[in-house]
Order: C-alpha cells, then structure tokens, then sequence
C-alpha cells in the first residue's frame, strides 16, 4: 500500500453538538471519534495519514491524536473540497491513489474500505465512493444513477426533500481517488451558493467519463454519521451491539447483551462469563474463565485467568489469576492484586500490593500498603495513611494477623508472623512473630492466633 496516502476530513466546526469540545474528539465506545477512521485507514497499511484540522480545533486534536499522522489545516471553512486541496500537497509523491474519509463516520466497517479500495484498484476507476441502501438517512448526499446504473453524481442534503430518502442510495463518506485527476479536478469544482467547495461534486465529473463507481457498504448503518448528541447516540449503540457480538463469536458468553456496555478497547478471554449490568471500559483486559458482574464497572485494569468479581469497580488495578473480589467493593487506581487474594464485600484497596492468597474477607480500607502473602486482615481493619498533609506507607509481612477493628497508623509495619489484637491502634513497628494488643497497642510476650 506504499503508492496510497489517507486524508481524514476533520475541520468541521460541529455547532450541533453544542460542544467546547471538537465534534471529531467527542468518546465513542471510548476511543474519540476521529480515532474511527484513522484506523481504518492504518490497517489497510497506509504509511502516510493526513488530517485536515481548523485552526480551532488543530491543537486539541493534535494533543490527542498525536504524531502518528500529519496535520494540514483548513483556514476556513469553505467545505469538503477545499479540506482536500489543504491536503494534497502533504502526500508523498509516490502516491498515486488517494483514499478520503469524513472525519465523522466512525461506523464503517474495515471489511467494506478494503473491498471499495480493491475495487478502485482493480477497475483503474477514476473516483470510488461507497454507499448504502435501506437506510434513512436525510443529512446525507444521494447517489444519482442513470437507467445502467452508472453513477452520475451526488445530490447533497440540502438539495433533496425528505421524502426523497425514503430507499434512496445515500454516500457514506468514504472515496477512493485517482490523485493525479484530483489535483486536475479539484480546482475545476464550482462554489455551492454556501461559499463551499464539495468534494461530492467531484462525483459529476468523473461520471463523464463513465469511469466512477458505487460500491454499496456491506451493513446500512455504516452511512450513519455524527452531526449532533442524539446521533452519537445512535452510533454508539451501533457500536456496541457490533462489540458485544464479536466478543460473543469469540467465545466469551454474555448473558444479557442489551444490559452490558464494552469498550473498543477492552479484551475478555475464553470462556468468560459477563453477567447483566456490567461496563468493561477503556484497555480493560479480561482473562479466561473469569465471572464477572453483575453490576461490575471495570475501568482500564486488567484481570488473570479465573477471576471473579461480583457487584464491584475496578479502577486501574491490576489481579493475577483467581482473585475473588466482592460484592460492593472497589480497587482504585495502583491496586496490585496477587494469586489468590479474596476481597469480600465492602472492601476498599487504593495504591497497594496484596501478596498471593492475602484474605480480607469484609469491611476495610488499604491504601499506600504491602500485604504479605498468606496475612489474613480482620474486618474494620484500616490503614490510617494520610496525617492532613502527607501519604504514608503500611508494610505488613507475610502469614501476619490483623485482628478486627486494628487501626494501622502509617507510617508502621507489621512483620511477618505476627499478630494485633481486635481493636488494637498500631502506631508503632510490631516485630516478626509478635503480639499487639490495646490503644494505643503495646507487645506482649506470646500469641495465640485463636485469642
């Protein structure tokens, strides 16, 4: 794909979305919008990218999109046409053929761009469009065909009733492009009574020389784009009924599809099960046979083989494989999860490592703390990790028991082995293998576990 370059459309000024925020930048399955199309156009292999920006919008989508692509801009909004003539001049010159996509059509499929590109290639067209029927969908152009199904142009929005999209065959937004007739062509382009250039007109031309094609999208709700919230809307519900089906053909169950919101991001394993009322978000990563919800949130963290978490949010943490968590518990960010730990309900971990098989069977709080393997922390147990002005750290050693109610006062360690009594107020060291016991808590000589 060396003699192809990409141009993503992304100048628009997106007034409907009433928004601060670029209409291109907007979440979607939480990837921006924009993200959509320059993937596309990555996996077809291209090397070279162009987003067309505004000079409004430029340093927004440049800090999140990063240099991944190159940047033309647009200096006023004066329509499609123009956006692309911004652009052509950054395309290298080995490139012949010129693939076009709105910046705000983030429901084509991959598998519908590699088949209209295949098809530019191989018919030598001078301009591919891709388009979709049975859908409706009045904010877009018409194809226009004569009585042999040429295309003969493109009738935009404005220029239609809306009866006339009822069956009618719309564009989608997506072009293939001989480049050496784009840059003859473009210029040629008459201004549209709203002092814009279309690159839909280019449409017109090319058919004079019946070398134009239409090549219908593989699923209608492709041609869907995003011009205001209510349509976000729509394309993300589109979206996600397209993950969740994918993760379902790839062997994960989902009990209660409508219910269960995934992420384009996020990754589940074999054999997992995801129960109603559940959000995989971000760059979550699920492993094999894990259970996961109901009413779980998991938010960018990732999970081992044979997890299970029940009524629950995790927040950026990290569990190795059988961890059992919840109901009605949170891990927030830096939270490290060992084999085998168990949180049970109403457990709370912020910023802490929890060895192999920790038990923390109800009601606490860990945060800033090492837990060593095989410690068991009693309900109520706390780690008093902030004085009002600084964070400190608890470290407790392994096989240690924190009895019921034990206020951990950092900065304080436990060693391995050793013991607190139900509602001891630990604010200094306890050493390996002792007993503290009393507020605030003094040694004793020996311990019992059972006491």
């Amino acid at each position: 794909m060396d003699q192809w370059a990409g141009i993503v459309l992304a100048a628009g000024q997106g007034a409907r979305m009433k928004s601060r925020i670029p209409k291109v930048l907007h979440p979607l399955c939480g990837k921006p919008i924009l993200s959509y199309p320059i993937g596309l156009l990555q996996a077809l292999g291209l090397q070279r990218i162009i987003v067309v920006v505004s000079p409004t919008n430029r340093s927004s989508i440049e800090g999140l999109v990063g240099s991944s692509v190159a940047y033309a801009v647009q200096p006023e909004p004066r329509g499609t046409g123009n956006a692309a003539a911004c652009a052509l001049p950054l395309v290298d010159d080995d490139c012949s053929q010129v693939v076009i996509l709105n910046g705000d059509a983030p429901l084509i499929r991959p598998e519908s761009l590699q088949v209209l590109v295949e098809r530019h290639r191989e018919r030598q067209n001078l301009m591919t469009l891709l388009t979709a029927e049975g859908v409706y969908a009045p904010d877009l152009g018409r194809v226009a065909r004569n009585e042999a199904g040429h295309v003969t142009g493109i009738v935009e929005a404005q220029d239609s009733t809306r009866g006339e999209f009822f069956g009618a065959e719309v564009n989608v937004g997506a072009y293939c492009f001989q480049r050496a007739w784009l840059e003859r062509e473009l210029p040629e382009v008459q201004v549209a009574s709203s002092g814009e250039k279309y690159l839909t007109s280019l449409a017109a031309r090319a058919c004079q020389d019946v070398d134009i094609e239409g090549v219908p999208a593989q699923d209608p709700s492709e041609a869907f784009g995003v011009n205001d919230r209510v349509q976000l809307a729509i394309a993300e519900n589109v979206l996600r009924e397209r993950i969740r089906e994918h993760w379902m053909l790839a062997g994960v169950t989902i009990t209660d599809p409508s219910s269960v919101y995934i992420d384009a991001e996020a990754v589940i394993g074999r054999d997992s099960v995801i129960l109603p009322n559940t959000s995989l978000s971000g760059s979550t990563r699920i492993g094999e046979d894990c259970r996961i919800g109901p009413n779980t949130t998991i938010v960018d963290s990732r999970l081992g083989d044979r997890c299970r978490v029940t009524a629950s949010t995790l927040e950026e943490a990290t569990l190795e494989d059988e961890v059992d968590i919840g109901p009605y518990s949170h891990l927030r960010a830096g939270s490290y999860l060992e084999s085998n730990v168990h949180l049970g309900n109403f457990a709370e971990v912020k910023e802490s490592r929890l060895g192999q098989g920790v038990l923390m069977g109800h009601f606490g709080y860990v945060g800033d703390a090492s837990i060593g393997a095989g410690t068991n922390l009693g309900a109520g147990t706390i780690t008093c990790n902030f004085d009002g002005k600084d964070k400190h750290r608890t470290e407790v050693g392994e096989n240690a028991f924190v009895g019921c109610d034990t206020m951990l006062v950092a900065p304080v360690s436990v060693g391995a082995g050793a013991a607190t009594g139900a509602g001891a107020v630990v604010t200094r060291d306890v050493p390996a293998g002792r007993l503290a016991v009393g507020v605030p808590a003094k040694l004793v000589e020996s311990h019992n576990k059972a006491d």
